[in-house]
């Protein structure tokens, strides 16, 4: 496959984003941008949802990460799952009952200013990390595969990426964004059917005898029963309930889409079919994973360096051109979605939290329209930067690093929506911001040393450590006993 083919399959595909963005940003002021105007159909966010929680880093590292760890994610997976049951059931109906456009800003109301800033921060930090490491995974495939053989520098590559990512999110925002998700997540979902069946046809088998194979292989393995390992699957199902919780509940990005919902009924609607499909679209890429691995064992091709490369070195220089255009549109059908959201989430945050935009009545509306113009393009800027400085360091597996991160990020985050949701004691608001710095510290010396000290290795389950820690200091530094302003 040439790289004049991926680089017109790549502008085609953005052709055709920016034509959806023409339509559905067409007079849209900020209400459309914070809230879609509070009229996005729920089975449209729903089906969009998909392709935006996926992102790059499902369609690159889960295929590869079976050949470390099987199907071991399936137990995250399911915890997923019951951790939307609780976003739909907890979570929403306060943000509803509230009519909030940024979450964080119930904790300025059920704590007060340092509260409410430092969950805004956080949230910040998180995604500013979360959004570089997943779109860093697209944009270095275009330069291996397109850009270095024109000698074209990474930095002018991913500022590109990020000047169209600007231009059809500028205006239109979430509005926009709801609708180019659909199509987004069409195309990976068709990338990642279109891959299976054509390496099920390349090994000349039926599709039962390659379902048969990997169940039989020592890939389909989901239960890890060591409970010193990070895979352990009570471990591996608690943690992702609370990943979920944090970034899906807790997180301006994904609460913003369902927040433009018409109301709570649809809203919840919504969650539930997401939720559920989620569970067979995951399953699906480590069922491709493991076909991936028996296809280079049958062919007696060379494991990539690293497994995040396995998909798109098999599919791109042993599958056939045709193969190759399908994983390039679905790889960037998975990462427009990531960095648009983040994108607009980051702005919208900004402006709400740390500006105050919506409660600012001495400025016009064309006024608050430009500022929002302005922290867009800042907070494009600072990916940029991230981006580029992550390229220099990558090591490792980018979904465990994801999630590592996450769990210093988040935790904070975790424990103040625990503390303010399950109690009715208020805290020294001041000393809040000390406690969610502290709490990811303590965290990192308790991870490095667990082994030494408990015998087991800490995985994903480190985000619940942390809001546990943050919950224990806000209990320290808590008041006496006050009824909550929301109920």
């Amino acid at each position: 496959m040439t790289p004049q083919l991926i680089l017109i399959s790549f502008l085609a595909y953005t052709l055709l984003l920016f034509m959806i963005t023409w339509i559905t940003s067409r007079k849209a002021g900020n209400d459309a941008f914070y809230r879609g105007n509070k009229s996005s159909p729920w089975f449209v966010i729903a089906y969009g949802m998909i392709g935006a929680s996926l992102s790059g880093v499902t369609f690159m590292s889960v295929p590869g990460w079976v050949k470390d760890t099987q199907f071991t994610y399936l137990m995250v997976v399911f915890g997923y799952f019951f951790g939307y049951l609780i976003i739909a059931n907890v979570l929403m109906p306060m943000y509803y009952r509230l009519n909030l456009t940024s979450i964080y800003s119930y904790l300025e109301q059920r704590f007060g200013f340092w509260s409410y800033k430092t969950g805004a921060f956080f949230f910040i930090l998180s995604r500013v990390i979360g959004a570089s490491f997943r779109m860093f995974l697209v944009v270095n495939v275009l330069q291996v595969f397109i850009f270095d053989a024109w000698n074209i520098p990474f930095g002018f590559t991913v500022s590109m990426f990020i000047l169209l990512i600007i231009l059809y999110t500028l205006k239109g925002g979430i509005k926009t964004i709801i609708w180019t998700d659909t199509l987004q997540t069409t195309f990976m979902l068709g990338a990642l059917v279109l891959t299976i069946v054509i390496i099920v046809k390349q090994l000349n088998i039926g599709f039962g005898e390659m379902f048969s194979n990997v169940i039989n292989s020592d890939y389909s393995n989901v239960i890890n029963t060591d409970w010193s390992s990070k895979r352990h699957f009570f471990k591996q199902f608690i943690s992702g309930m609370f990943i979920t919780i944090v970034m899906t509940g807790l997180d301006q990005e994904m609460m913003q889409k369902n927040l433009s919902c018409r109301n709570l009924k649809d809203a919840k609607k919504n969650m539930l079919t997401f939720s559920l499909i989620l569970v067979f679209v995951n399953f699906l890429f480590l069922f491709l994973g493991a076909i991936l691995l028996i296809y280079t064992n049958t062919k007696g091709i060379a494991m990539p360096a690293r497994t995040d490369d396995l998909f798109s070195v098999i599919s791109i220089n042993y599958l056939g051109p045709v193969a190759g255009l399908v994983f390039v549109i679905g790889l960037i059908s998975a990462a427009y979605p990531s960095a648009d959201g983040a994108l607009t989430s980051l702005t919208t945050s900004f402006c709400i939290d740390f500006l105050g935009l919506e409660k600012n009545n001495k400025l016009s509306e064309k006024q608050k329209i430009n500022i929002r113009y302005y922290v867009h393009l800042g907070f494009a800027l600072l990916l940029l930067l991230v981006i580029v400085v992550f390229r220099a360091i990558n090591d490792r597996a980018v979904i465990d690093k994801l999630f590592t991160v996450a769990g210093y990020t988040y935790g904070p985050l975790l424990g103040l929506y625990t503390f303010g949701l399950f109690t009715k004691y208020g805290v020294k608001d001041r000393l809040v911001p000390a406690i969610a710095i502290l709490s990811p510290i303590i965290c990192y010396i308790i991870s490095e040393n667990s082994m030494k000290w408990f015998g087991s290795s800490i995985g994903f389950e480190l985000l619940i450590y942390n809001g546990i820690i943050t919950f224990i200091g806000l209990i320290i530094i808590s008041k006496k006993k006050n009824e909550l302003k929301t109920n």
